[in-house]
């Protein structure tokens, strides 16, 4: 596990009301895991597998362990439809009118949002950044002035609880190698999970998952094996922490 934000003590809401969106409040008693897959693949998706190990392990810390579920690729979102739903209502240029159904579908997602104590998010490197399903739901998410600081100081209501992102990758991009910083998508996760909703970044990532298609050296594959076996595990131990 790579944590990209330092974390507090004890970061965990419980028994609160944690936002206002659209003039209602959200939160919740029990502690909810907000689980999105974004994969193409369904079969043999890496990514999948450690959210899944992650999941199973919140649930199993009891009956009372919620785990919310969206799958971005098998139930995928709109991108945003109007250029104003990049605002909230009071934001808004003058005459700016939303499609109503889009504007309840995005309160929904930001609902979602706020009533979880913790975000994980399934993100394999696409084309080096994160799947466009991904990117759909935090276009949806990414409001200011709601989820994001820009008028007030009460706009971070994901102000210090864990994202834990599982990234697979079918290459490498280690420091030094002439991939390095070709990563496109846990960079831009930490941005806006992180530097801007304000959450605690942790990463989990595993590598060389094209190693089982592609013409690689042995060690690429017993490196690939290797990091996804302490990926799984890595996955359940956090869910046991942060649960």
């Amino acid at each position: 596990m790579r944590p990209i934000l330092p974390r507090t003590t004890d970061i965990r809401p419980r028994a609160r009301c944690v936002a206002d969106v659209g003039g209602r409040r959200y939160g919740g008693l029990m502690p909810t895991l907000l689980h999105l897959d974004s994969s193409a693949d369904l079969r043999a998706s890496r990514s999948r597998a450690v959210t899944a190990a992650f999941a199973d392990a919140w649930r199993a810390l009891g009956d009372d362990h919620v785990v919310v579920r969206r799958d971005l690729h098998v139930d995928q979102l709109p991108h945003l439809s109007d250029a104003s739903l990049h605002w909230p209502p009071r934001l808004r240029p003058e005459g700016a009118s939303p499609d109503p159904a889009h504007e309840a579908l995005q309160h929904e997602l930001i609902a979602e949002l706020v009533a979880a104590d913790v975000l994980l998010v399934g993100a394999p490197l696409y084309n080096y950044t994160v799947p466009s399903t991904l990117k759909a739901w935090i276009d949806n998410v990414h409001l200011p002035a709601v989820t994001a600081p820009f008028d007030g100081d009460d706009q971070q209501p994901m102000l210090g609880r864990p994202a834990v992102v599982v990234t697979s990758r079918g290459g490498s991009y280690d420091a030094g190698s002439p991939t390095e910083g070709w990563d496109h998508a846990v960079p831009v996760l930490d941005q806006i999970l992180g530097k801007t909703l304000g959450m605690a970044v942790e990463v989990i990532e595993t590598n060389l998952t094209l190693s089982d298609l592609l013409p690689m050296p042995p060690e690429a594959r017993e490196r690939a094996d290797r990091e996804l076996a302490a990926a799984l595990e890595t996955a359940a131990e956090s869910a046991r922490r942060l649960g």
